[in-house]
């Protein structure tokens, strides 16, 4: 009823409610983001308190990103079994008693119960998987842009709550750093309540950018069972492509690159190199805010451009950004010389490949088929997490792993020229 109260009131004052909807999504994915990058603040203080060592901690840190990108393509079963609205509201809820519960763990194996299982599972039920339906539902124009703002939304997690996180690490101890991650969760709830709803006919709506005339576009009726066999089969089909491998492979290369490594390390190899917590944060919330702006107008790009070329120029200048980061100095200076060249492209690679996802396997399979190559994303992250963790803890230094993550990326860049598009049908006209 509140919905659409505020959707009449936003309608008579030209705004469509779908932005409402876009917003709490944003909000949603964007707590989702905070909840994931804030244990690798947490990665030095565990250690110091528990005596575990990176690659025990990395281990965790992995099962997290490998469970947010596997259920990425379950999630689209979720959502038609149980709709929006519930399911951004149960994942707030997991993810805030991992937050909480794990102030009080004493042995490794809770932390892998809480950070690693739960955390996972929370946060991968609204994957960028749920912004993409949530998209494609409530959007018919500017797709593109609402899909860059999605996923730029993971750039302003780490804008808004690292540097709060590791000053509250610094001064007050890392327990009470997952208090801002818990009240974000607790709002994002309570808006998913009042505000989601999963379709614009459930409110008397036409997606926006859809003309006018006709009836309203009913809601499609909701799943009945969970249908578990449907994303396997659907990888199935994709499997025999071409494009998909290279799709998968290529965005396996971007999680190794961003979350897995950076995300998870970069304040650990910062205090190696003599910046302490709340800089290094810092600087990692600035490559954040040049993200934001990066995804942002790649979304506007990838409708105008040849996204090969994009994903192409993405990759390669993140390797070679990659390759510089070992050699810089360090400092607060230097390191935003790299914030601003690596943070332009950290997530851009998403809206190209979603695009390209599109022209080859058609609107209908897009989401489900961009599931399983988010999955391979996850994959890779887990991989960085764990790998990068485990060269800290026997060679005493993250450089191995930031060169094979530069080079990877260079691998990346000649992969996605290898991309030829199927020519696909018209669609029918249908009579009037």
């Amino acid at each position: 009823m509140l919905a659409q109260t505020v959707s009449g009131s936003l309608d008579r004052r030209g705004f469509h409610y779908a932005w409402v909807i876009a917003a709490v999504t944003f909000l949603a994915m964007l707590t989702t983001s905070a909840a994931l990058g804030l244990p690798g603040a947490m990665l030095q203080p565990l250690s110091k308190e528990f005596g575990w060592t990176t690659d025990q901690l990395s281990s965790v840190f992995a099962v997290r990103f490998a469970l947010f990108g596997l259920l990425g393509p379950f999630a689209a079963v979720f959502i038609g079994r149980f709709g929006l609205r519930t399911i951004m509201v149960a994942a707030a809820s997991f993810i805030a008693v991992a937050m909480v519960l794990a102030t009080q763990v004493t042995q490794l194996w809770q932390l892998f119960l809480l950070w690693g299982l739960v955390l996972g599972c929370g946060t991968g039920l609204t994957a960028l998987v749920l912004g993409a339906m949530v998209a494609n539902r409530w959007f018919t124009t500017n797709r593109g842009l609402v899909v860059g703002l999605f996923a730029a939304s993971t750039a302003t997690g780490q804008l808004i709550f690292l540097p709060i996180a590791a000053w509250m690490i610094e001064n007050i101890g890392w327990r009470y750093a997952v208090i801002p991650v818990f009240i974000a969760c607790v709002v994002v709830a309570a808006l998913a309540t009042l505000f989601m709803r999963d379709h614009p006919g459930s409110i008397g709506l036409r997606a926006f950018g859809e003309p006018a005339g006709g009836p309203i576009e009913a809601p499609p009726p909701r799943a009945t069972r969970l249908n578990f066999l449907g994303p396997f089969q659907v990888l199935a089909e994709a499997s025999r492509n071409r494009t998909f491998w290279i799709l998968a492979g290529t965005f396996f290369i971007c999680g190794l690159s961003t979350n897995g490594l950076l995300q998870t390390h970069f304040i650990s190899l910062c205090g190696d190199n003599g910046m302490t917590a709340v800089p290094a944060a810092s600087v990692l919330a600035l490559m954040g805010a040049f993200d934001l702006v990066g995804t942002t107008l790649s979304g506007y790009l990838s409708d105008r451009y040849d996204n090969r070329k994009l994903l192409f120029w993405y990759y390669g200048l993140r390797g070679l950004s990659l390759f510089w980061l070992p050699f810089s100095t360090f400092t607060f200076y230097g390191l935003s010389i790299f914030a601003m060249f690596y943070g332009l492209d950290w997530i851009a690679t998403v809206p190209p490949t979603v695009k390209l996802a599109a022209q080859e396997f058609g609107k209908e399979k897009a989401g489900m088929i961009f599931g399983w190559v988010f999955a391979a994303h996850q994959l890779g992250a887990a991989t960085a997490a764990y790998g990068a963790g485990l060269t800290r803890t026997l060679l005493l230094t993250y450089n191995p792993a930031l060169f094979a993550a530069g080079a990877a990326c260079l691998l990346a860049a000649a992969a996605v020229l290898m991309i030829r598009l199927q020519a696909r049908p018209a669609p029918t006209p249908v009579a009037a």
